[in-house]
C-alpha cells in the first residue's frame, strides 16, 4: 500500500465527513428504488466526479491511485451502495474515455459538466442478446456524411434513466472483431434515442438502469471518442478503471461491515459470554479480514501497475474475482453472525448482501474473468 499524503487524506476526509448525509434515508430509497438526487448534489459539491479530470476542464487532476483511495472512503462512509455505484459509473463511463481519447472541442464542451456533476453520464455496452460478449454486439453506427446513424438496443445501462450523456459502443465495420467497434458520445435529447423504462432489480436499487433504443439516431461525427474503429481499445481502457474504481468502493464497504460485525460479536451475549468467544464466529470474522486485505492489496497494486503502463490483463481479472467474491462472502458471514437480526431489514445487513451479489456479474462475470485468465495462461 502506498503511503498516503496529507492532501490525499484531506480529499478522502471531505467525502467521509458527508457519510451520514449521504446515507440518510437510504433504506427507504432502496425500497422505493429511488435515485438519490439530493445526495448526488452533495457528492458533486465535493469535486468527487472531477477527481481524475484535468484541471483545465474543471477537475482536480488526481491520478488513479488517489481516485481509488477517495472512492474507498466513499464506500466506507456511505451506506447507500447504489449511490456509490452510480458515482463510480459517472467517473469512468464518459469522463475517463473522453479525457483520454476525445478531441479538444468535445472535451471542452462536456468535461466541465461531467466534473461538476451537472451532467450525469452512462455507458451503453451490453445488449439483450450478447451479454458479456461485447464483440457480438448488433447495434450499428452507419456513417452518413458528417453524421453517424445509430440503430439497435442496449440493456442494463447504469444511470441510463437519468443520464444526460451516454457513451455508446456500436459496430461501424462490416467485419466482426476489435476493429469494428466505435465509441460515440450521445446526448439524451438526440432524436431517435428512446430511454426505456427503469428495470427493477435485486440490489443496488438506488442506482437506476434501463434499456436504450436507437432508431435512426443521428449523431455528429465529431462526437466519436477516439477514431472510428478504436472502440475496443477505448472500452479496454475504461473497463480496467471501471473495475478498479467500483470494486475499491466495495473494499470500503467491507471495512465498515467488518468493524460493525466485530462490535456486534463483542457485545452480543449468549450463555456465558459474548458470541465472539465462539470459534465458529471468530473464524468467520478472521476470514472476512483476510479476504478484505487480500482484495485491497491486489486492487491497489494493480492500479500502480496500470499507472506504470504495464500489462495488467490478468491482474485486473484476478482483482475483480477476489473483490467480488470477498464482498459476497463478507456480507453472507455478517448476516449469519447477526443471526435473525441480520435477516431483518432494520439492521441493513440483508440489503448489503443483496447489493454485493451483483458484483459477481457486472463488469464481466466471474466466469468471463476466469476465461480471460485461462486464455492469458495459454490454456
Amino acid at each position: 500500500m502506498p503511503p498516503w499524503t496529507k492532501e490525499q487524506e484531506e480529499l478522502r476526509a471531505v467525502i467521509e465527513d458527508l457519510g451520514d448525509a449521504l446515507s440518510d434515508g437510504h433504506a427507504t430509497r432502496d425500497q422505493l428504488e429511488t435515485f438519490p438526487a439530493e445526495q448526488w448534489k452533495l457528492l458533486a459539491g465535493t469535486g468527487l466526479f472531477g477527481l481524475p479530470i484535468e484541471e483545465p476542464y474543471g477537475g482536480l487532476g488526481q491520478d488513479l491511485l488517489t481516485t481509488m483511495f477517495v472512492l474507498e472512503g466513499l464506500g466506507y462512509s456511505c451506506r447507500d451502495a447504489g449511490l456509490s455505484f452510480s458515482a463510480s459509473a459517472q467517473i469512468v463511463s464518459a469522463g475517463v474515455p473522453l479525457q483520454r481519447f476525445g478531441h479538444e472541442e468535445l472535451k471542452k464542451r462536456h468535461l466541465p459538466r461531467i466534473a461538476s456533476g451537472e451532467a450525469i453520464t452512462a455507458h451503453a455496452i451490453t445488449e439483450p442478446e450478447s451479454g458479456s460478449d461485447a464483440l457480438s454486439m448488433r447495434t450499428t453506427a452507419r456513417q452518413d456524411g458528417d453524421s453517424y446513424v445509430l440503430d439497435g438496443s442496449k440493456t442494463f445501462v447504469t444511470n441510463g434513466p437519468v443520464a444526460d450523456l451516454i457513451t455508446v459502443y456500436a459496430k461501424t465495420g462490416a467485419a466482426s472483431g476489435v476493429g469494428a467497434i466505435t465509441a460515440i458520445l450521445v446526448e439524451r435529447d438526440t432524436p431517435g434515442l428512446t430511454i426505456g423504462h427503469k428495470i427493477s432489480k435485486m440490489g443496488l436499487r438506488t442506482s437506476p438502469f434501463c434499456e436504450l433504443h436507437f432508431d435512426g439516431c443521428r449523431v455528429p461525427a465529431s462526437n466519436v471518442i477516439g477514431r472510428p474503429g478504436s472502440g475496443f481499445w477505448v472500452f479496454d481502457y475504461v473497463m480496467k478503471r471501471e473495475i478498479l474504481c467500483s470494486f475499491v468502493i466495495n473494499i470500503g464497504e467491507m471495512q465498515h461491515r467488518l468493524e460493525r460485525t466485530i462490535e456486534y460479536a463483542r457485545t452480543r451475549r449468549q450463555a456465558a459470554g459474548p458470541i465472539s468467544s465462539h470459534q465458529a464466529v471468530s473464524h468467520r470474522i478472521v476470514d472476512m479480514k483476510v479476504r478484505l486485505e487480500t482484495a485491497r492489496l491486489w486492487l491497489y497494486e494493480t492500479a500502480r501497475k496500470v499507472q506504470l503502463g504495464r500489462d495488467t490483463t490478468i491482474d485486473v481479472a484476478v482483482g475483480k474475482l477476489l473483490a467480488s467474491t470477498a464482498n459476497v462472502d463478507s456480507a453472507s458471514a455478517a448476516l449469519q453472525i447477526h443471526g435473525g437480526y441480520g435477516y431483518t431489514t432494520e439492521y441493513g445487513i440483508e440489503q448489503q448482501l443483496r447489493d454485493a451479489i451483483p458484483s459477481l456479474i457486472y463488469s464481466g462475470t466471474s466466469d468471463i474473468q476466469k476465461n480471460r485468465i485461462a486464455t492469458m495462461l495459454g490454456l
